[in-house]
């Protein structure tokens, strides 16, 4: 399973997307970041998608769903920690995500490590 996660410009919530980063074992990790986050930590697993998150939310979802076709479609599901962000850019990532279509599995990092919660 392939993780997409969202970080955006609320930087007090990267460390749980960066615990997921460090620790989650997957194949791939798409990152999702509204172009005014900073320099989030990234390893070799990771692919960045910039967005503009200033875009009214159903450009913003046509937006994530063009750039993340390609990096998702033929997975049946992925990992989504929608931890940083906020809740027009976590519709709009949702939505994309189920519009390409792929299934979605939410993810966390507590203290007992890896969690799915759905």
């Amino acid at each position: 399973m392939e993780l997409v996660a969202f970080v955006g410009s609320d930087k007090e919530n990267w460390g749980q997307v960066s615990a997921l980063v460090k620790r989650m074992e997957c194949e791939r990790i798409v990152i999702v970041k509204n172009k005014e986050a900073g320099d989030f930590p990234v390893t070799e697993k990771c692919e960045i998608v910039i967005i503009n998150s200033s875009k009214p939310l159903v450009e913003l979802k046509k937006e994530m769903m063009d750039k993340l076709k390609e990096k998702v479609s033929g997975d049946f599901e992925v990992a989504l920690s929608i931890a940083s962000g906020n809740g027009k850019e976590h519709m709009a990532l949702i939505s994309a995500l189920l519009s390409i279509p792929v299934g979605i599995k939410l993810v966390i990092y507590t203290k007992e490590g890896i969690e799915y919660i759905n």
